[in-house]
C-alpha cells in the first residue's frame, strides 16, 4: 500500500511557517510524504524586493535565499509531520554544510526544491536540499534545524 503524498497551496504553508512577504520564498509544496521529503515550488518573477539591488543590470537570486526556500520547505515537512500547523512554533537554522552554487537562478525560473530528511532526534531535524531549475542543478546544500515551540 502506498502512502499518500500531499500537496499544499500558498495558504496551507502560512498555515505551517511563521514567514511573510517578502521572506515567504515557496510558493507551493508537493509530492510530501510526512517524516520525509517533499518538493517546494518557487516561482521567480522580476518582481522579488531582492532584485532591486541584487543586481539591477542582471538581476539574480542570492544564494542564500536559495537555501532559505530550501530550509522552508523543510519546515513544512516538520510542521506537517508533528502537526504543528497554526502553533506559533519557529524554525532556527542551526548549521548549513556542504553549500554548492552550480548556476545562477534569474527571473523566469522555477525553482523545484527537493528536500528529503537525513535524521531527527526530538526538535532537532537535520535535511539534504538540492534546487532545480528545468531539471539542472542549481544549489545543494545540506542543514540542520531546530522547532522552537511559542510559550503561551
Amino acid at each position: 500500500m502506498s502512502e499518500e503524498l500531499l500537496c499544499l497551496d500558498v495558504n496551507e504553508i502560512k498555515k505551517c511557517l511563521p514567514h511573510r512577504y517578502p521572506m515567504l520564498l515557496i510558493d507551493r509544496v508537493q509530492d510530501l510524504k510526512l517524516g520525509e521529503s517533499a518538493v517546494g515550488i518557487k516561482c521567480v518573477t522580476c518582481n522579488e524586493p531582492f532584485f532591486q539591488g541584487h543586481f539591477p543590470a542582471r538581476p539574480i537570486m542570492p544564494g542564500v535565499l536559495i537555501v532559505e526556500a530550501m530550509g522552508q520547505t523543510a519546515g513544512v515537512v516538520v510542521s506537517k509531520t508533528m502537526n504543528l500547523e497554526n502553533s506559533g512554533g519557529l524554525v532556527y537554522f542551526m548549521s548549513m554544510d556542504a553549500i554548492k552554487f552550480r548556476k545562477l537562478v534569474e527571473p523566469g525560473d522555477v525553482l523545484h526544491l527537493h528536500v528529503c530528511k537525513e535524521k531527527s532526534r526530538g526538535n532537532v531535524w537535520r535535511f539534504k536540499g538540492k534546487a532545480y531549475v528545468n531539471g539542472t542543478l542549481v544549489t545543494e546544500a545540506v542543514f540542520t534545524a531546530m522547532i522552537v515551540l511559542e510559550d503561551k
